[in-house]
């Protein structure tokens, strides 16, 4: 008897479940339908945006606005070297300076001791 109930009951269910449905429609034809292309682009292929918007956008990305951060921190230290390479030039000219007018004084009051001790 339990085996008659059983079968009875899988048999109802595959009445139920195979039974004659119209398909909903998901997608109505009396929709209303976009006047405009609606297939998706990617916001950075070519022709999607503007050359100047691309750029902006750029521009304003952290990675690009630590590159300039790094370039201005790279050319002050050149002008810092280079201030220091022309502070040590001009002490090495002032020196040579020195040393070429001791050298100057040197050889004309050498000259005229050799020319007094002459004249006399």
């Amino acid at each position: 008897m339990k085996n008659l109930l059983f079968a009875a009951f899988i048999f109802l269910v595959l009445l139920v479940s195979c039974a004659k449905k119209e398909p909903t429609d998901f997608y109505p034809a009396d929709r209303a339908k976009a006047s405009y292309d609606t297939t998706a682009i990617d916001s950075f292929s070519n022709g999607a945006t503007s050359v100047d918007v691309v750029r902006q956008i750029r521009m304003s990305s952290q990675k690009y606005q630590d590159s300039l951060k790094e370039a201005l921190k790279l050319q002050e230290q050149e002008k810092k070297l280079k201030e220091e390479l022309e502070k040590e030039n001009k002490k090495k000219a002032d020196e040579e300076k020195k040393k070429s007018d001791v050298e100057t004084k040197q050889k004309s009051n050498e000259a005229s001791a050799t020319t007094e001790t002459k004249t006399e």
